[in-house]
């Protein structure tokens, strides 16, 4: 056939819109949505007519190929996965899991009208970040608090509010980048202080601030450099150090905290954290850290400190761009509540349950997971359960490591191509299995499965058709 009859034997929209299979899905999915991905499949067509001179094969079934694009295009692209990469904390899978009570928690919000910004007593409006801020005080001793919709917004209205037209001093080597190129020197340009940097890359002393402070020096700052570590011959100012020197010259010391842990990890034989109670005792004036790493909670940006501080943060113009919604807060405050039952937080809050997870309990549920993995994919891969370590965050303290265990995967072909092969596969699921490769195998690092028998069963799904069982 010539192109130009194969045009021509393409069908209209108004003639695939009479079929019966589409008046079915048309029912189903709406009249607009069904024409739209015609007329897009149609294009399609013709594209390929005029590239390989020849129908695509779909052009056969209709009604398939519509079906299959209508599913693509109602199909959310927000998808839940099994987060088996080993890293509990995983920027770009949404980092922490949140607490049943959150969940619950956000699903009233949703679904009625909420005392977001209503104060019952009263009658009247009140203040959004009301009741978490008052549980906030009550967990960390803080004076007062505010909470934004993440801590790169924390930090950017901490300088905005106490620093604009001033200086910041910062030690060089608290200068860092985070993910997506955020570096703490463009935050404060962009909240417009000038930084004033002091010390060297790997040696800063009190004196080095000391040096630095003149008449326009508004703040005091301390970074705490939670996805990289120096080491060797070092020196740092702590906050407690720096709080003295910001009392005995009247200028306020901020911290941006980064990960925020509420609660003594050494207690759950952790490495542990630095936390905003502990630096508000010494005397820090202004604490930012997140909601959504160690806290557990939903992405926030929390600042704890003195009241006269956080007032000037509530008062400044930026704070209503960057306020949170009612699902934050709803969640946010549910997550806080659970700070008040410390006893019972490794139970109830999923953060702290998977980092707390003892590598046995690990090891066991590889080891009942295998004897599966390898019927059914035995064929091609050598399939074993080994030891490894998890990694608490991805940006967050990815240098502290837990003892885990994992399933393994090592192509029998010894082709990387295979093991890049099957996982990519995977990331086709219904709900994909997020694994890692490294070493020549492919590993699913089993800290943060919950379900059991519903990894079983995707593992069973999860097949793809050059695999075929021994």
């Amino acid at each position: 056939m010539t192109d130009t009859s194969l045009y021509r034997s393409l069908p209209s929209v108004d003639r695939l819109l009479s079929e019966e299979g589409v008046m079915d899905l048309a029912q189903t999915y709406g009249h607009e949505l069904v024409a739209s991905c015609l007329r897009f499949l149609l294009d399609e067509a013709r594209v390929e007519i005029k590239a390989r001179h020849a129908l695509p094969s779909w052009t056969s079934d209709w009604t398939g190929a519509l079906c299959k694009k209508l599913k693509e295009r109602t199909h959310a692209s927000l998808r839940p996965v099994f987060n088996l990469t080993g890293v509990v904390l995983h920027t770009n899978l949404g980092r922490a899991c949140q607490a049943e009570a959150a969940i619950e928690a956000v699903t009233r919000a949703m679904r009625e009208a909420v005392t977001l910004e209503y104060d019952l007593g009263q009658g009247k409006r009140g203040h959004r970040d009301a009741v978490v801020s008052e549980l906030l005080r009550e967990i960390t001793g803080a004076e007062a608090a505010c909470v934004v919709n993440n801590n790169a917004a924390a930090v950017l209205l901490m300088f905005a509010a106490m620093a604009d037209g001033k200086e910041a001093i910062a030690s060089r080597g608290e200068l860092i980048e985070i993910g997506g190129s955020f570096r703490i020197p463009d935050v404060m340009r962009q909240a417009g202080c000038r930084l004033i940097e002091v010390g060297t890359t790997n040696r800063t002393h009190l004196c080095d601030y000391q040096n630095a402070i003149n008449e326009n020096t508004a703040l005091l700052v301390k970074v705490h450099t939670s996805n990289y570590r120096i080491e060797g011959f070092t020196a740092a100012v702590s906050e407690a150090e720096l709080a003295v020197l910001g009392r005995e010259t009247g200028i306020p010391v901020a911290s941006d905290l980064g990960s925020g842990a509420l609660v003594d990890l050494s207690v759950y034989d952790l490495v542990a954290e630095s936390m905003p109670q502990q630096m508000l005792r010494d005397g820090v004036g202004l604490v930012s850290f997140s909601g959504d790493k160690l806290l557990g909670g939903p992405q926030a940006g929390i600042v704890v400190g003195r009241a006269d501080h956080i007032q000037r943060l509530q008062t400044h113009p930026l704070k209503r761009a960057l306020r949170c919604d009612k699902m934050t807060i709803a969640a946010l405050e549910a997550t806080l509540r659970l700070y008040l039952r410390a006893d019972q937080l490794p139970q109830s809050l999923p953060t702290l349950r998977y980092l707390t997870r003892k590598p046995q309990a690990i090891k066991t549920q590889a080891d009942q997971l295998l004897p599966l993995c390898q019927a059914l994919f035995g064929a091609q891969f050598i399939v074993r359960s080994e030891a490894c370590f998890s990694q608490i965050g991805s940006g967050s303290l990815p240098l502290n490591t837990l003892p885990s265990w994992s399933l393994t995967f090592m192509a029998r072909d010894g082709r990387g191509r295979t093991l890049e092969s099957l996982s990519e596969y995977w990331h086709t699921l219904e709900k994909p299995i997020i694994g890692r490769i490294a070493d020549n195998k492919l590993w699913l690092d089993l800290r943060c499965v919950d379900d059991d028998k519903a990894l079983a069963q995707a593992l069973r799904d999860a097949v793809p058709p050059m695999v075929s069982s021994p």
